[in-house]
């Protein structure tokens, strides 16, 4: 799956060195990355409990912003 996000321009950098000396791709390091954090968490939650506790949402205080909110930032 394709996604976009926004890191800073130092970290973006650092990665691409880090890729570079490595012989990969961004994508490859950020994957393996991941995988690393992910393989070393232990689940804390059932699958279903998961989902349902994600359908019920996280307050992480103040108000929802909109799309274009979230853009403008």
């Amino acid at each position: 799956m394709k996604t976009t996000i926004d890191l800073p321009d130092q970290l973006l950098e650092r990665t691409k060195l880090a890729a570079a000396r490595r012989r990969t791709t961004v994508e490859d390091l950020i994957v393996e990355g991941l995988n690393t954090i992910l393989g070393v968490e232990a689940p804390t939650a059932t699958p279903t409990e998961a989902i349902a506790r994600l359908r019920q949402g996280y307050h992480l205080g103040g108000l929802p912003l909109s799309r274009e909110q979230v853009h403008d930032r």
